[in-house]
């Protein structure tokens, strides 16, 4: 592991207190935790009664119903359902955003996630928002843009859209919605165990730098949100510069209202580190929480929140990426694949589908869940998966060490 910077250790250590810093830097020594979580639309019992799909090996994760950590970390690219939008990998903590949205959304709305990509709080929040509701789930950046509409269509749920705008273009157009979610750009402190390219890039510079970020992503998103709407404001990082500061900032600036959420204590969320700020906020850290680091913290906007907006409308004055359309278009004929068979196919291969499959477009399965379309022409049947989600690893291993499996109830 890269050396920590004196002055991030400094800090944080003043900051945590020496028990809980000591603790944070244990962490580093252990396992990160790898954990997954499940897409109730395609692991959930089917209408013709076949079983659903569960963990091999898994604990759950308290605050998300479908989230398990997994006792080891397999090559989830070599597994056709990670790709048929079974499930997400996804880190622990990120998951907290579920537990936030059961709590205090009951109807339908319109929310926007406006840093989403690769896609992991979208797809956590499509899958738990009451039915009805709509999502955009925006990228600024073109690239991570492709991304995201790649994970948001493999995960297959109405009611999203794909955008790629910058802020200042939702207030431009002005757009609303009843929650939105901000995974703000930030410093990354909370990634340090996992990704040592955040410790090169980390400066006391670049914290000066993020806090102002974030709030002038803030300053473009508030008239965004509906009178009595939810705004989630989040980090992956610790100092309270970028997390505390932000929010007392968000209160005093547009008489925010700050909503606690409900935990228990065997998680071990940690509340606020900034002395004499007592709003609830909710701070993961390694060592203390089973997860790499998050901080979160949940806000209101005063007024009663309006009916929920014809949203198809605002949706138009978007710049759209894509519309993440669900992998499985009705009445195309199916032919299931071998686990090779299926590896082979999300390599872009060409196959060989048995002699009496319809000529013709043809949905190719793995365990009856959805990977893309062939044309079969006979002879063969030519691969229409997309050229950029292929597989691009020469080696097929010949067993298959299944992360779900089909539970029969």
């Amino acid at each position: 592991m890269a050396q920590l910077p004196v002055a991030f250790t400094d800090y944080t250590r003043q900051m945590m207190g020496e028990e809980r810093f000591g603790r944070y830097l244990h962490a580093f020594e252990e396992e990160t935790p790898v954990s997954i979580r499940l897409n109730p639309l395609k692991t959930a019992a089917r209408a013709d009664g076949q079983g659903c799909l569960t963990v091999v090996d898994g604990e759950p994760v308290p605050w998300c119903e479908q989230g398990f950590y997994l006792a080891k970390r397999p090559n989830f690219t070599m597994d056709p359902l990670l790709h048929a939008g079974c499930y997400y990998v996804q880190e622990a903590a990120s998951m907290f955003v579920c537990h936030v949205l059961r709590q205090y959304v009951d109807r339908p709305v319109s929310m926007l996630d406006l840093c989403a990509a690769p896609g992991g709080k979208s797809t956590a929040a499509i899958a738990t928002l009451p039915a009805g509701s709509t999502l955009c789930a925006n990228e600024p950046i073109r690239q991570r843009a492709s991304i995201l509409n790649e994970n948001m269509t493999k995960w297959g749920w109405p009611g999203c859209t794909v955008t790629n705008n910058y802020p200042q273009a939702f207030r431009k157009t002005k757009s609303r919605f009843d929650v939105i979610l901000c995974d703000v750009p930030c410093s990354g402190e909370g990634m340090f165990r996992k990704d040592e390219a955040t410790i090169r890039e980390w400066s006391p510079q670049h914290v000066e730098k993020c806090w102002q970020l974030q709030r002038s992503i803030i300053a473009d998103i508030w008239p965004c949100l509906n009178d009595g709407g939810l705004l989630i404001y989040s980090t992956c990082t610790f100092n309270t510069k970028e997390n505390e500061e932000n929010v007392r900032w968000i209160v005093e600036e547009y008489d925010a209202e700050v909503l606690p959420v409900e935990v228990s204590a065997a998680w071990h969320i940690t509340g606020s580190l900034l002395e004499g700020f007592c709003e609830p906020v909710y701070r993961f850290i390694p060592g203390i929480t089973r997860s790499e680091g998050l901080f979160l913290c949940v806000l209101r906007k005063k007024g009663s929140m309006n009916q929920l907006k014809d949203s198809k409308s605002q949706q138009k004055r978007h710049r759209k990426t894509a519309d993440a359309q669900p992998l499985q278009p009705a009445g195309l004929p199916q032919a299931d694949l071998s686990y090779y068979e299926a590896i082979s196919y999300l390599r872009g291969e060409a196959l060989h589908l048995p002699e009496d499959t319809p000529r013709g477009l043809v949905e190719v399965t793995f365990l009856g869940h959805v990977l893309g379309q062939v044309k079969n022409v006979g002879t063969r049947a030519n691969n229409l998966y997309p050229k950029e989600w292929r597989i691009r690893t020469t080696h097929i291993t010949d067993d298959y060490t299944p992360i779900l499996t089909v539970h029969s109830s």
